[in-house]
């Protein structure tokens, strides 16, 4: 099987259908990752059956990563091989009911008043502060900063879609800090060589002053968190998140303590 050239033509009908390079980059290891797997036992995509790709789909190690691989493959087969039958009859499996974990506002704010490091303050506060994922922090450009409206324009995120976060006074001191001290030429937080810097250097820097148990997302879900336990609507926090569903957003309703403390309960 020539696993490259499909690969290369998946790519391509993603770039067209305009998904994000994230996303391109995702499906396109997941197909590679599927194709090598059946190498041996067929020599073109068409002949893989349904029962050997449900097969392959419960290798996954969770829920998510199962998703994950038939949103890759399904849409494989829909644009690049052209037999779009070959989910038919291949749900999506049901989604797990896990609350988010969140870090709690006091240990944090003490956590980052302690760092030294100008840039590894200036990430991790920026993004509790504005509930950013790792990929947009990572992606930020200097220019994305506006100091006079006091915000920061998000470009061309999760679903290809841009919006705006608002800006405090303390992280715009934070950042001038870190920029004073550094001087990142196009993106925000550069890496070694000027590249940008990396996921996985972000999620190193959150294991290294907030603790292993810990992740970057967790920020996320944190800003999410103390918004709505200060009152904000949850409307305006979809927005400020950039979710497509406000059902997305009312899991935080789940784990807000304030929310939590307004039951009227029984005894």
């Amino acid at each position: 099987m020539n696993i490259g050239k499909y690969v290369e033509l998946y790519s391509e009908d993603l770039k067209l259908k305009n998904y994000s390079d994230n996303t391109i980059s995702n499906y396109s290891n997941q197909v590679k990752l599927f194709l090598e797997y059946f190498n041996k036992v067929a020599s073109k995509p068409s002949e893989i059956s349904e029962k050997q790709i449900k097969q392959w789909l419960l290798l996954a190690n969770s829920i998510n990563g199962r998703k994950h691989r038939i949103s890759a493959v399904k849409l494989f087969y829909k644009l690049t091989g052209k037999q779009p039958l070959k989910f038919k009859h291949i749900e999506y499996p049901r989604s797990e009911r896990k609350l988010p974990q969140i870090i709690e506002k006091e240990f944090l704010l003490d956590a980052i008043s302690k760092i030294t490091n100008a840039k590894h303050k200036a990430i991790i506060a920026l993004a509790y502060s504005t509930g950013m994922r790792v990929s947009e922090v990572c992606n930020l450009k200097i220019s994305d900063i506006d100091s006079k409206r006091m915000i920061i324009i998000i470009r061309q995120s999760k679903g290809r879609k841009d919006r705006i976060v608002g800006l405090s006074d303390k992280i715009l001191e934070i950042l001038r800090i870190y920029f004073t001290e550094y001087q990142p030429k196009e993106f925000l937080f550069n890496g070694q060589f000027d590249l940008q810097y990396s996921h996985t250097s972000c999620n190193q820097i959150v294991k290294k002053y907030l603790g292993k148990e810990y992740h970057f997302h967790l920020l996320r879900h944190s800003n999410a968190t103390a918004l709505l336990e200060a009152g904000t609507d949850l409307r305006i926090i979809q927005k400020h998140l950039g979710h497509a569903s406000s059902k997305t957003t009312e899991i935080y309703t789940h784990v807000s303590t304030n929310v939590l403390s307004k039951m009227a309960l029984p005894i």
